[in-house]
């Protein structure tokens, strides 16, 4: 599994805002993130802007889209970043096995 991009993904601090705004009330339109960032965070942020950050969230498979009529509805998928977590940040904080990296530990999962 390429971990690239959940870290592109993440690093943003736009992107890890909607994360919380998705995990907070799941499966909002672009127009409700917006108001939410505008109002809650003061982002100053255009919809063309949040519309290409979402991108890179479902890009990475963390979020996920599905139309209701003529509405865009954005989803937080769990499950990548569960894995992310099992793969490399969870070994990571415990540490890791003397001589063994988490890049060693990834590919051998990956290869599973």
């Amino acid at each position: 599994m390429d971990l690239d991009p959940l870290f592109k993904a993440l690093a943003d601090p736009t992107r890890r805002r909607l994360l919380d705004e998705l995990d907070e009330r799941n499966g909002q339109t672009l127009f409700e993130l917006h108001v939410r960032l505008i109002s809650w965070h003061g982002a100053a942020l255009s919809r063309q802007a949040l519309s290409k950050h979402l991108g890179v969230l479902e890009e990475a498979g963390i979020v996920r889209t599905e139309w209701r009529w003529r509405s865009k509805h954005h989803f937080l998928e769990r499950e990548p970043l569960r894995r992310l977590w099992r793969m490399w940040l969870g070994p990571l904080a415990e540490g890791s096995s003397e001589g063994e990296s988490v890049e060693d530990r990834t590919d051998e999962r990956a290869s599973r």
